[in-house]
């Protein structure tokens, strides 16, 4: 049975870090959904743009498939630029995920989602919004997927954010502190709910997007967040995963 994870969120999370600067990792382990079929995983695993890169699910990927001695399937969703709101229940964002999850879901166990988005979001009257629309995008994608049991693992916003705001006198980005803070509090108020900080990582020359390395390093920071929140999670523990349940329901919709 493969592990897989959806990868959702904007940019960050489907990947800026040049191709040429990669880390390399052991990709022989890792599958990647495409067209429905899982295919060898190769750069870019998420390919929203001409100009996407590599992503931190690929050293979390190396990382889960070394220790669990499994094949890991990688379900790549996220879209760069996206706010919220492009992701609230009944926009393309969120309907794709859930189609490809479920597409997913007849031939692996999703054990896990992670996510990164937050900076279309530092808007003032959008960051204040933050924790309550994240939230019920994480609740809905729970409830209608059955992952009830299955952890996300949420990453911080770069501090060089603010160096990008000095730049170009553009207050909003100063505003990321208050996206982490939303963040936290998530990851503080559910149990199955994990924060990766970003504290210390380094951005490409636009100071919007991390680079190849800290994107390698930040995918094993979520990966140590995951294994905190795979004790608490049943999801390998009944009946030695989620596969059948989550099958079953799919054939219902």
């Amino acid at each position: 049975m493969i592990h897989s994870f959806l990868l959702i969120g904007q940019s960050n999370m489907a990947g800026r870090g040049y191709i040429k600067e990669a880390v390399p990792v052991n990709s022989e382990n890792i599958k990647v959904l495409r067209n429905g079929r899982w295919q060898p995983m190769y750069r870019p695993v998420n390919c929203d743009r001409a100009f996407s890169g590599v992503s931190l699910a690929e050293s979390f990927a190396e990382k889960y498939a070394e220790e669990h001695s499994v094949t890991v399937g990688l379900i790549p969703c996220a879209d760069g630029g996206t706010s919220l709101d492009h992701w609230a229940e009944g926009e393309a964002l969120f309907e794709n995920a859930v189609y490809m999850s479920k597409l997913a879901m007849r031939s692996s166990t999703i054990a896990g989602v992670l996510w990164h988005q937050g900076e279309s979001d530092c808007k003032d009257g959008l960051w204040q919004q933050y924790e309550g629309k994240a939230k019920n995008i994480f609740l809905r994608l729970r409830e209608i997927l059955n992952l009830q049991d299955v952890p996300f693992i949420i990453g911080g916003l770069g501090d060089y954010l603010s160096i990008r705001g000095e730049e170009l006198n553009e207050p909003l980005y100063f505003n990321y502190r208050y996206v982490n803070e939303a963040l936290q509090r998530l990851a503080k108020n559910d149990k199955m709910i994990g924060f990766a900080s970003a504290e210390g990582l380094t951005a490409n020359a636009d100071n919007l997007h991390f680079n190849s390395a800290s994107l390698y390093e930040f995918g094993l920071r979520y990966y140590e967040v995951f294994k905190t929140l795979e004790d608490k999670s049943k999801v390998f523990t009944e009946k030695g995963n989620n596969y059948d349940v989550a099958f079953s329901k799919i054939e219902k919709l």
